[in-house]
């Protein structure tokens, strides 16, 4: 008998101890306990710690109230200005109710992913290439907002969305480079522009100055010379008078007018030869001293290919002994060049007065 009860006291110590095996469970401090009793929610959410449950009838599922960080793969997408950016960013969420995310959805995980995804293509389709680039905190507090609504009633909470990065094809990342050094470049042209009128103001400043003592313009010239000077180089510095360009100045264009036709009118002034007397061109052949022409200009002048006069027969040109039937013209005289070729042989005066004594 004895060891009959005592063989029975074992085995319901080793019952229970089964027993409670099956039955306890540990919850950690950062998850909670939701307890299915034959497929039923029960209303209490188990704490962290020991509890127990009824073996084979209850069914504890944990949930992780922590901070869940969570990738979101890059989407591709075209912005409201029509560029094809590709961005990809992090969520981050947590568990606020264990039983709500158990009951309201089947995996919250995969459902928060799947909205991160769909709400960044949406914002992507409603913001511009600059406010994606520069202005990511109000993309990310509106990006915030449309995964968290339909969050609230799966128990979980969006603690924040951040966008990672925002890739852009490489024909885009060329014009922005462009776009930037031509910006730069004009803030530089205006920064130099404002440089020249402050200093082109200093310097009208500085010549009213001078202005008064003239004497200080050659004492800056001589400043500058010395200035050069002391490079040690093999410039070779003159300055230049600044009186003389001050009379160039003050010549006006009427002033020169003036002085060429003076010139021009004591040219034509100049003594010509006496009627009786022909003009003698040089004889140095049909061509003259350069090569050009020497036969008079006359509007009835014979052709050079005509027989000249005879030696004996007197000039049509000469006074009181015209021709009968012919008009009496004085030849026009081509213009000469002051300044006689060293080809033409001067007239000495014993050939001028053998042609006065020519016979008639």
């Amino acid at each position: 008998m004895v060891e009959e009860l005592v063989i029975a006291v074992i085995a319901a110590v080793c019952a229970c101890g089964l027993y409670a095996m099956a039955a306890a469970r540990v919850v950690r401090q950062y998850e909670r306990g939701v307890v299915f009793r034959l497929g039923r929610l029960q209303e209490g959410i188990r704490g962290p710690g020991f509890t127990t449950i009824l073996p084979f009838v209850d069914k504890l599922h944990k949930v992780n109230m922590q901070i869940v960080t969570m990738p979101v793969p890059a989407q591709d997408g075209i912005t409201r200005d029509n560029v094809t950016v590709r961005v990809d960013a992090v969520i981050y969420f947590k568990v606020v109710d264990a039983a709500e995310a158990l009951v309201r959805v089947e995996d919250y995980r995969f459902a928060v992913s799947q909205m991160a995804q769909t709400s960044l293509r949406s914002i992507i389709g409603k913001s511009d290439l600059d406010d994606l680039l520069s202005n990511r905190e109000k993309l990310n507090q509106g990006l915030e907002l449309m995964i968290d609504s339909p969050a609230i009633g799966w128990g979980v909470q969006i603690d924040r969305v951040e966008i990672k990065d925002v890739s852009l094809p490489e024909t885009m990342k060329r014009s922005m480079a462009r776009q930037a050094e031509a910006d730069r470049e004009r803030r530089a042209r205006v920064i130099n522009a404002d440089a020249e009128l402050q200093a082109s103001k200093k310097l009208a400043e500085a010549a009213k100055e001078m202005s008064g003592q003239p004497a200080a313009l050659q004492l800056r010239l001589l400043q500058t010379v010395v200035a050069v000077a002391a490079e040690k180089n093999s410039t070779l510095v003159l300055p230049f008078p600044v009186e003389l360009l001050r009379f160039l100045e003050r010549a006006t264009p009427a002033e020169a007018v003036q002085a060429v036709q003076a010139v021009s009118g004591a040219v034509q002034a100049a003594p010509s030869p006496p009627a009786d007397q022909p003009a003698v061109a040089a004889p140095t052949g049909p061509t003259g001293p350069t090569g050009a022409a020497t036969t008079a200009d006359a509007p009835d002048a014979p052709d050079a290919t005509e027989p000249g006069p005879e030696p004996g027969a007197p000039e049509p040109g000469a006074p009181g002994l015209a021709a009968p039937g012919l008009t009496t013209t004085r030849p026009k005289v081509s213009s000469v060049p002051p300044s006689v070729p060293a080809s033409a042989p001067p007239l000495d005066e014993e050939s001028q007065k053998r042609q006065d004594a020519q016979p008639v």
